[in-house]
């Protein structure tokens, strides 16, 4: 009996730590484009501080998932009376970086597949680099929402734009702005990235890549 409730208690507490663990990061809402934001004459610009600005990714699949992160070209905030009028910047898809593998243990061939810069039949798998080089995001708004900062913005991929909506915490300084996300999720098919989904393809079991990728976006600029 003592053995039997100590087996009762073990499944109890393992199926309360899968609980816990449950993923509960929101997808992004997301629509069509719509006008950016223009800044005034009077605005102040700041320029993005490329090695101090991230975009960390998650993608995910029944047998685990694989992180990474994406750097900024360029980009700038216009900043009026301590608040964003607008900001822009360019994403440079050529830096996709693997950061759970380690460099010959699939790491390169990882960060190549999701280039398109193996196999010239797989080129379209995911962003296909050398068609397209760059990707960008334009803030068409930022409101309050419930108590939390959203930020509202055109995500141009693939040539392909949509706005989407995500918490983050926006601060101005005389010095710097900083923008710093909740993480967040984007369903990738919405931007032609199809490789493996589910969504998109019959029959492919558990050999599927979810379509969601969660997003964690960084971005400092300064005068």
């Amino acid at each position: 009996m003592k053995n039997k409730l100590t087996i009762l208690m073990l499944c109890a507490s393992l199926a309360f730590t899968v609980s816990c663990k449950k993923d509960n990061t929101e997808n992004a809402e997301t629509t069509d484009a719509t006008e950016a934001a223009e800044a005034s004459a009077e605005a102040v610009k700041y320029t993005v501080n490329t090695t101090e600005s991230t975009i960390d990714w998650t993608g995910s699949k029944p047998t685990g998932k694989h992180t990474g992160t994406i750097n900024l070209s360029e980009g700038e905030f216009s900043v009026k009376n301590d608040s964003v009028e607008s900001g822009k910047f360019v994403i440079d898809m050529n830096s996709i970086t693997v950061t759970d593998l380690e460099a010959g243990n699939g790491k390169e061939d990882l960060e190549a597949h999701l280039k398109g810069l193996g196999k010239e039949d797989t080129a379209d798998h995911f962003f296909n680099v050398k068609k397209y080089p760059t990707g960008t995001f334009e803030i068409t708004g930022i409101t309050q929402e419930a108590g939390k900062t959203m930020v509202e913005g055109n995500l141009t991929l693939k040539e392909t734009t949509k706005n989407i909506k995500f918490p983050a915490t926006v601060t101005v300084t005389p010095e710097a702005v900083t923008l710093t996300s909740e993480n967040f999720k984007i369903n990738r098919t919405l931007w032609s990235v199809n490789y493996s989904s589910k969504s998109i393809f019959d029959n492919l079991g558990d050999k599927y890549v979810d379509d969601e990728i969660e997003l964690k976006v960084n971005i400092k600029a300064t005068k």
